[in-house]
Order: C-alpha cells, then structure tokens, then sequence
C-alpha cells in the first residue's frame, strides 16, 4: 500500500486535492468517466496550468444552470449511497461530509440533521469528496498524513457576509490540526480541503524523512505573487514513511521527588507512548542533587508526556527539543523454551541480521515459573530461534 503526504505550505482546497492526486498518475478520462457515476449535473475539465512559474494540473467543476444548491447531510448520503462507487470510496467520502456537516451544525447552533452547507454543499463538493476518496483509493493510498496547515488571512466574502479567516467551519475542522499564517492575505484553505484533510490525514506533521516515488501538483484558482498556488503530494510505499524519525527530547531537572514516585512515573511515560525514558543523577543550582528525567517522544505525543510531567512529578518546567534518529529495522518472532513462549526481538540492517534480543518480560516470567536462572533462559532462547531459522 502506499502513502500520501499533503504539503500545505500554500493551503489546500477541494480542486487542489483533485489535481495533485491526478498528477500522481490517475487518468484523467477515468476519473471524468467515474464523476459521472454520480449523475450531478456537472462538467468538469481537468488541464495543466502554471502557478508561480510551475506546472499543475487544475480541475474545474462547472455546475450547469441552476448554481449552487444547498443540501442536508441526508441529500449527500441519498447520492453517495446510490453510486456505483466501491464501499470503501463511499465510507471514505461520507465520513468526510459528517465531519463537514458536523462542523456546519456546531458553528451555525443546529442539529446536525437540520445543517445545510452553502459554500460546500453544492454538486461540486460531492465531486471533490467523492473524487478524492476515489483517487486515494485508484491510487492504492491506505494512510494520508499532511503538513501543518497555512490557512492565510485577511476576510472572505461568503453567504453570510464578510468573515475572518479562517472562517468558522474551516476554523473548527482543523481543531487540533497545526496551523499558521504567511505570506498571502486570502483564505488559503476552504471548507472541503479542511473537511478532507482532517478526516482523513493519520498526522499533522513537518516534512519528515521520506523516500517517496512520485510528487503530483494540483493547482489553485488564484494566482498569488508572495507564492505558487499549488498543493504537492508526496507519494511513495507506505512502510517507508516514518515520520518519527525526527523526535523529541523532553527533559526536567528534579530535586524533591521520592525515588519511588519518579520509578514509578517511568513506567506512566511508556504507557503515555514515550519511546524511551531514563532517569540520571545531577548537580544542579546551589550544589542540590538531583534527578534529569529524560523522555523520548513523537511529535504527536508530547502534548500528553508534558501534562503526564506535570500532573505526576514535582516538576514546575520542561524543556524540549528535536532530535534527530536512527533505528534499525526489526521483527518480531517468538519460541518456547520448555513450557514458555519467548518474544524474540529481531534488528536488522540492510537485510542482513545484526542483533537479536528475547523480550526481558517473558524471560523474567519464564525465570519465576520454572525456577531458572533469567540468563539460561535467555541463553535457551537466543539457541531456540537460531535452530529455527
């Protein structure tokens, strides 16, 4: 299966989306050919374009005759619950509209089943939703993860008059999605790209290390001299995008905590999703011994290590910082030593085995159980999975 990564560094839209995930190789005849599924009265015409001097495919839908119509969230189930489209394009597509209505509701006071949409509601909408769920899934994409978000500034002219960006809908869809500000005074991402982003990225994240194969460019409608008004996608095998390997280190310095309360809080780090955590004597201010508790976290993870921090230790500050790193590829596998089933660790590198490491909780079980010294059993085990291989 494959990966996406959205570089929102010039926002993203509906159309944006559609463009990039074109530009990624999908033919744009067949995904014409598959709108048309949806019996909307709609044209659509997809083209290559230049945005600040760079090239990318543009989708424009042109709605026929009657403009925009508004709809209920139960009118966009009704058209997608009658295509031909496959279920896992249509799960994908109606889980975007919920979160989109749901956002409606909750800005406008309503119900959800009483919240219309106006600027996205209309039939191009239901192409930009519908035809990035088919695209991601034409495309083989299982896991999409996105860059944090420019959403620009200044106002937008919408239905109900004049609003600041972000206006409400795409202000509340990116809850807890990274966000910021540059360059452009103008909305930067719409109502249907936060919809889409946010339901269906697994991340929010700076560009991490990738080893992607393709990048395809979907072009914006307006032409802004600050930036190119494209949205890159980043696109390659998804076991080899790791957006971990730039971590964070979170450290306090404590010096009036029980040993048992700082023991104990090493174990809480793990459960919190720390990927490692050591504890180290330390001299600080006026001579005082002390303790540097040390945490290795994800992006994604460090929000809840620092309120751990706080709520369970001493400590009145913390400091953090990215790091870069390194891991070897591993494996998991077990064997049974007598009676006991041994987690076997394996590290690779290059393909080739480089260190292989039975799990201490198993062996400290299979020790207590059968009365042997941890070190046999380990031994036991290593010689276990050897004859194995």
């Amino acid at each position: 299966m494959k990966y996406a990564y959205f570089d929102g560094s010039s926002g993203l839209s509906g159309d944006m989306i559609l463009g990039a995930l074109i530009d990624l190789g999908v033919d744009a005849a067949l995904f014409k050919e598959k709108m048309a599924g949806l019996h909307l009265p709609v044209e659509i015409a997809v083209r290559r374009v230049r945005r600040g001097g760079f090239g990318a495919v543009k989708v424009d839908v042109h709605v026929k005759g009657r403009g925009h119509v508004e709809r209920t969230f139960a009118d966009v189930e009704r058209v997608i619950r009658r295509s031909r489209f496959s279920s896992s394009v249509k799960d994908r597509a109606l889980a975007i509209f919920k979160r989109l209505f749901e956002a409606e509701a909750k800005v406008h006071g309503r119900r959800i089943k009483n919240a219309h949409l106006h600027e996205a509601g209309a039939d191009d909408a239901l192409v930009d939703v519908v035809g990035a769920a088919f695209l991601l899934n034409e495309l083989g994409v299982a896991d999409v993860y996105c860059s944090p978000l420019n959403v620009g500034s200044g106002w937008v002219k919408t239905s109900h008059g004049r609003l600041a960006v972000p206006p409400p809908a795409v202000a509340e869809l990116l809850k807890k999605a990274p966000v910021y500000s540059a360059w452009v005074e103008s909305e930067l991402v719409t109502p249907t790209g936060a919809a889409i982003v946010s339901t269906l990225a697994k991340r929010f994240t700076k560009l991490p290390e990738l080893l992607y194969e393709k990048i395809g460019c979907g072009a914006g409608t307006k032409e802004f001299p600050e930036i190119p008004n494209v949205l890159r996608v980043f696109c390659g095998e998804a076991r080899k995008f790791d957006g971990a390997k730039q971590v964070y280190v979170i450290e306090a310095t404590i010096d009036d905590a029980s040993p048992q309360l700082l023991a104990y809080f090493i174990e809480r780090a793990f459960e919190e999703g720390a990927l490692d955590a050591t504890l180290s004597p330390v001299v600080m201010k006026n001579n005082r011994l002390g303790t540097k508790l040390t945490l290795l976290a994800a992006i994604d993870r460090m929000d809840r290590l620092i309120e751990a921090v706080f709520r369970e230790t001493t400590s009145i500050g913390v400091r953090y910082y990215p790091v870069g790193r390194r891991v070897l590829e591993r494996e998991f596998e077990s064997v049974r030593v007598g009676r006991e089933r041994i987690g076997i660790k394996v590290a690779s590198l290059g393909g080739r085995t480089v260190n292989v490491q039975p799990e201490y909780r198993d062996l400290l079980k299979a020790s207590r159980r059968s009365k042997r010294p941890l070190k046999e059993i380990a031994h036991l085990a290593v010689c276990a999975y050897a004859k194995k291989r």
